[in-house]
């Protein structure tokens, strides 16, 4: 069975921003407040780049 796709509360490393971002992102994701990169496509699941907070349904 595949697992579904899901949005993650995530926590930027660099300056503690919260926002939330989808599992499987299709471009590179940056966080709004100081624009590091929080996930990057891999062609499936993203490579999360920020520390995890929650998994939203």
């Amino acid at each position: 069975m595949e697992e579904r796709s899901k949005f993650l509360k995530v926590k930027c490393e660099k300056c503690k921003n919260e926002q939330i971002i989808f599992n499987r992102c299709a471009t590179v994701v940056k966080c709004l407040v100081c624009d590091a990169v929080l996930a990057e496509p891999t062609g499936g699941k993203a490579n999360i780049q920020a520390s995890i907070l929650q998994v939203l349904g």
